[in-house]
């Protein structure tokens, strides 16, 4: 028996990288002796197993066939007679297809199909034609060139469209895509992701919405300027659906799968981004209004999200558009809507009909006196 680090740890630990978690192969075993050995089986599909103590994952040397259109058409043959080069020949890119003697970190690399050289040129190249089987790997593709920010062999971006053509990415399942998508947006270079796919021709068949134009400028830019300042998931996937129609997120979300917190908030941005992008000129009861329908009052941090991604948006519109002062009146208006004490106010009618009416009187008035004293009526 015979193990070796292979795939993304040893990658990025070639690139400087952090490693959190290591992949290891194992040659010349057979489950059995996996178990005997104390680890744990966890691999549904090929014997995978967890190590006693570190609980990494070790896999035995595989070779798959395909069966069946699809990523999860596959077949899978593990054995005691299956090369490290053999396993090796299966992987996605060359920059994954290194491995190295586990037991001597000093070891040279091994590395059949240039994955080196390809590192060095900053450049993503699949391993075989064995690559057109799983459109998956268009996904991971896309994620790579938003994460590392590598160029893609033009062998391989010509398979990519041809994998497309063939209809290969219609077989991916939301959750798949939403976990590939989720992972390259919080990347310092997420609109790679979207541009690998588009040159690719799968993003009209994957997120077909967002190859809609926008009004101010590229369709990328807000996501750009959302990365570019470090926001959450939820706040770079609204960026990215900042100038779709809100019918349009509604349908692209529900397909995708997306988390509520990101579905909400893009659907906020979709809805609210003019009103917000131009509330230097919203009187107070319309700045009201907007905290309101925007429910700032009971989700405070969803609110100020908001905020910032139209901040990105503006930010990335071509030209770019002041929002310096309706981000201030925003958010004043917002403090003093929350200030205003509905209880107190509450108490002091003699009707319950009496109540909406007064409320949206005094969080009128309070917002006009913020925007006064701020100085920005």
């Amino acid at each position: 028996m015979k193990i070796y680090q292979v795939g993304g740890s040893l990658r990025d630990e070639l690139l400087g990288l952090p490693v959190a978690d290591r992949d290891w192969v194992v040659v010349g075993a057979s489950p059995q002796q996996m178990i005997d050995a104390g680890y744990r089986p966890v691999g549904r599909d090929f014997p995978v197993f967890l190590h006693p103590r570190t609980h990494e994952e070790y896999a035995l040397a595989r070779t798959e066939r395909k069966t069946a259109p699809g990523y999860t058409g596959f077949v899978f043959h593990s054995a005691p007679d299956v090369t490290l080069e053999e396993d090796l020949l299966r992987r996605d890119f060359t920059i994954n297809a290194m491995a190295r003697d586990a037991d001597d970190a000093a070891a040279p690399i091994i590395d059949p199909h240039g994955g080196r050289a390809d590192l060095a040129a900053r450049v993503l190249r699949h391993v075989s034609p064995a690559f057109a089987e799983d459109p998956v790997r268009i996904l991971r593709g896309a994620r790579f060139a938003a994460r590392f920010g590598f160029a893609v062999a033009p062998e391989t971006l010509a398979l990519m469209r041809r994998m497309t053509g063939a209809g290969e990415v219609d077989a991916l399942v939301a959750e798949r895509v939403w976990q590939e998508l989720s992972r390259g947006l919080m990347y310092a270079n997420p609109q790679a992701m979207f541009e690998l796919l588009e040159r690719c021709g799968a993003l009209g068949r994957i997120i077909p919405e967002i190859t809609q134009t926008a009004p101010d400028g590229p369709p990328m830019r807000p996501l750009t300027m959302a990365a570019r300042h470090g926001m959450t998931l939820a706040q770079r996937y609204a960026a990215l659906c900042a100038w779709l129609a809100p019918a349009a997120v509604k349908v692209m979300s529900e397909r995708l799968r997306a988390p509520a917190e990101c579905r909400e908030l893009a659907l906020l941005a979709a809805r609210q981004r003019d009103a917000l992008l131009h509330a230097g000129h919203l009187d107070a009861a319309q700045l009201a209004e907007l905290v309101r329908v925007t429910d700032g009052l009971r989700q405070p941090g969803r609110f100020r999200s908001l905020v910032q991604v139209v901040g990105a948006v503006a930010e990335g519109a071509c030209p770019p558009v002041d929002y310096g002062r309706a981000k201030a009146r925003v958010l004043a208006a917002f403090q003093a809507f929350r200030n205003v004490d509905a209880g107190r106010i509450a108490a002091t009618l003699a009707a319950p009909a009496q109540i909406p009416d007064a409320l949206r009187q005094a969080r009128e008035s309070a917002v006009a006196a913020a925007l006064e004293e701020a100085g920005l009526l």
